[in-house]
């Protein structure tokens, strides 16, 4: 059942529909965000094993070594460009910035209709991909992975969600919405294996277990 959250920044309209999604009256997406899909459970489960398991280390970590919401075409940066990606009907100002439009939060099955309401989320977390060996790459790796649209790493989120998600890995934090875990941990996977990042013991064993109901 869609969530509802104390909401800042609400008009009318985005307040109703909250309620409405909070009553379980928006059953089905007003709209699906468009994440990459992800590589199979089956090749998930592959590269899975491949991934040097290895413990975190966060010593020198800073969000601002992960340059992100860098400028993707004309006026609009990474956010706007998955804002309009991810939503129904998106309308944007000559800045690029989303003033209308629809979004469905697959985490937990809210529906917005403010871009206010909506944070990107880094499914692989800044923080996490640090511990994991991010923290020898260039700046520019850096910011190529916090910025990345081609692989199944920035989805739009209700805000409230993504901030209670953190920088935890699926072994702490997993969405509330059990149709998406199986989508949640294939991208997961691939984006690690892509980025030839570490997993830790606890972080291998909830993935495996996960790909294994999927």
């Amino acid at each position: 059942m869609p969530k509802f959250y104390a909401r800042r920044r609400l008009g009318f309209l985005a307040a109703f529909t909250g309620l409405i999604a909070s009553a379980g009256l928006l059953n089905g997406p007003a709209a699906s965000a468009a994440l990459p899909t992800p590589v199979s459970a089956a090749t998930a489960r592959t590269y899975l094993t491949s991934l040097t398991v290895a413990a975190e280390n966060r010593t020198g970590y800073n969000r601002d070594l992960f340059p992100h919401w860098i400028t993707q075409s004309g006026t609009c940066n990474t956010r706007e460009t998955v804002l309009k990606r991810d939503g129904t009907n998106v309308v944007t100002d000559s800045s690029c910035a989303a003033t209308s439009g629809s979004w469905y939060s697959p985490y937990d099955g809210a529906t917005w209709s403010a871009a206010s309401d909506l944070d990107i989320d880094h499914l692989v977390p800044l923080a996490e991909a640090w511990d994991s060996g991010a923290g020898s790459w260039t700046t520019a790796r850096r910011q190529a992975f916090a910025n990345d649209l081609t692989r199944p790493q920035l989805i739009a989120v209700t805000d409230n969600v993504n901030q209670s998600k953190g920088d935890q890995d699926p072994a702490t934090w997993m969405p509330s919405r059990t149709a998406y875990r199986c989508t949640y941990v294939r991208a997961w996977v691939q984006v690690k294996y892509y980025y030839d990042l570490s997993v830790d013991s606890a972080e291998k064993s909830a993935l495996q277990g996960y790909l294994a109901t999927c």
